[in-house]
């Protein structure tokens, strides 16, 4: 096998090195006049007859905050571009929050997003550590806005989607809005601690117990499907296993098991569980009614996570790649490939082969990195294919062009970094010592 596939090679780390400055510069195009991002099409070009969403425009001001951490002389004017966006355009300055987006007319989109509104965390935390302007301003409203309206203290989940008002909450809960909490939770808990210089790093730890609080409940779920995590709830949290059946690749909401977010969770859980002295301190905190495990626990459920949703989807139909979807005995259901779906494997395979150090997971992170520049690194234009059908043939039914950056670029960052640390935080940590 090639050397560029094989972590920890010098080769593979140049590789990875030149794909993400590949990839900042193919999406220098997304702000708008107003800030909000645009959706990129094939070629990077702004697909400007499309809506302006809040989530992307997160996405790329995490992304190019990073990339300005990174070095890149042009990410800070476009990590500002897009906290102008969320500050301004995107902003409901009458009811509060984020809108869902803006249509090419400057339409409202309606709802109010828990989605969403996770990203406006992680935009912010990653901003914050970059030292954007205004980055502490939009993390705070980020923060009180969440704990107003998604955060359910009682349950330790967050809801889905409220109306643009934020008067009729929806009665649909998911647990990929509360993926991305966890996400933008550990996020924000490693920029606090970062900003408050706290040498035993406890000033994120509200953060922190509420992620292990979703996570309880994931894994508790995950553990009654044969470790296949149900998408989709009803208002009092009981899974609906056959919700969209009759639209089984929803982008957001498809039928079945994702495989691709049982990857994700479990480099998720994996960072939350090594965080450096976090359990003991829950343990001496004593949270009343809350019950965490131990960390070799959290690892292990990582661990079957990742390795049931790489043994039912990888290579599942005969071709390469990761199949979307599948019922719950783990039939593929969706056979086409997401990007997003093969990044989340390079990162959780870096990851868990770095924590336990089994080989499994570096032969795993080498097929994945191959398969990547074979079949879904578009060699001609930049960034990568966003969906291929399952003989990994180009298609756009679901992702037409290309949206953003973020789980491409984050591929390209996450396998050599720190395991126990956001990837903002921990960029910051070696921008530092630089």
């Amino acid at each position: 096998m090639d050397s560029k596939y094989i972590i920890d090679t010098e080769q593979n780390k140049e590789y990875l090195a030149k794909n993400a400055a590949d990839l900042l510069e193919f999406g220098r195009r997304f702000p708008s006049p107003g800030g909000g991002s645009y959706y990129l099409g094939d070629d990077g070009r702004p697909w400007t007859d499309r809506a302006r969403e809040t989530w992307i425009t997160c996405r790329m001001a995490h992304v190019y905050s990073i990339g300005h951490m990174l070095g890149d002389e042009k990410s800070a004017d476009l990590a500002a571009a897009a906290i102008k966006g969320l500050l301004g355009e995107l902003r409901d300055k009458d009811n509060g929050g984020w809108y869902a987006g803006l249509t090419a007319d400057d339409e409202i989109l309606p709802t109010k997003q828990c989605y969403a509104h996770a990203f406006v965390i992680l935009a912010a935390s990653s901003a914050l550590l970059a030292g954007m302007d205004r980055a502490g301003e939009l993390l705070d409203e980020a923060l009180m806005i969440y704990d107003k309206y998604f955060w359910n203290e009682e349950e330790g989940l967050s809801c889905d989607t409220w109306n643009t008002e934020f008067t009729i909450l929806d009665d649909y809960r998911g647990i990929n809005a509360n993926m991305h909490t966890v996400e933008a939770f550990l996020a924000v808990a490693d920029a606090l601690d970062v900003i408050s210089n706290e040498q035993n790093c406890v000033a994120g730890d509200k953060y922190r117990i509420r992620a292990g609080r979703i996570t309880n409940r994931v894994i508790g779920w995950a553990k009654d499907n044969d470790y296949r995590i149900p998408e989709h709830f009803t208002s009092n949290w009981k899974p609906d296993l056959d919700k969209n059946i009759e639209k089984p690749d929803d982008p957001f909401k498809p039928y079945g098991a994702t495989p691709g977010h049982g990857i994700e969770w479990a480099r998720l859980i994996a960072q939350w569980a090594v965080t450096s002295g976090f359990l003991e301190r829950a343990y001496s905190h004593k949270n009343e009614g809350i019950t965490f495990a131990g960390k070799d626990e959290y690892l292990s459920a990582a661990c079957r996570l990742y390795n049931r949703a790489v043994e039912d989807a990888w290579n599942a139909d005969g071709a390469e790649g990761i199949v979307y979807t599948t019922d719950w005995n783990g039939k593929p259901v969706v056979h086409d490939r997401m990007h997003w779906t093969l990044a989340e494997a390079v990162n959780t395979s870096a990851v868990l082969y770095r924590i336990t150090g089994d080989k499994k997971y570096s032969d795993d992170y080498s097929a994945f990195m191959q398969y990547l520049d074979t079949c879904v690194l578009d060699h001609k234009v930049g960034s990568w294919y966003h969906q291929l059908d399952e003989h990994n043939r180009l298609k756009g039914t679901v992702w037409p062009g290309k949206s953003d950056l973020y789980h491409a670029f984050q591929a390209m960052q996450i396998p050599y970094l720190r395991t126990d640390m956001s990837i903002a935080a921990a960029v910051y940590r070696k921008w530092q010592q630089s």
